[in-house]
């Protein structure tokens, strides 16, 4: 049986930048990684997305008043980026 941590494994990314897409998109961490996964094949518009999900997510905590979770997808942010640069 292929185990969640398989999955995200298999996407390329961490488990906190699966996570703020699960989070962004409303889904459950399994469906995140596969939607992860098909995200980074799309060269062009793949890395500028996930970016901008993980944006999307800061503002949100932020917004909320929930600073240490803004803290953690700043620091998700910071891992993806160094990463995965878009062109």
């Amino acid at each position: 049986m292929i185990t969640l941590e398989d999955c995200i494994a298999l996407c390329g990314l961490s488990r906190d930048e699966v996570d703020a897409i699960a989070e962004h998109e409303h889904l459950p961490e399994s469906a995140a990684a596969a939607f992860a996964a098909w995200l980074m094949q799309r060269e062009e518009t793949g890395v500028p997305a996930i970016s901008q999900m993980l944006r999307d997510d800061i503002r949100a905590a932020v917004d909320r008043g929930d600073h240490a979770h803004a803290a953690e997808l700043i620091a998700a942010l910071r891992h993806f980026l160094s990463e995965h640069r878009a062109s």
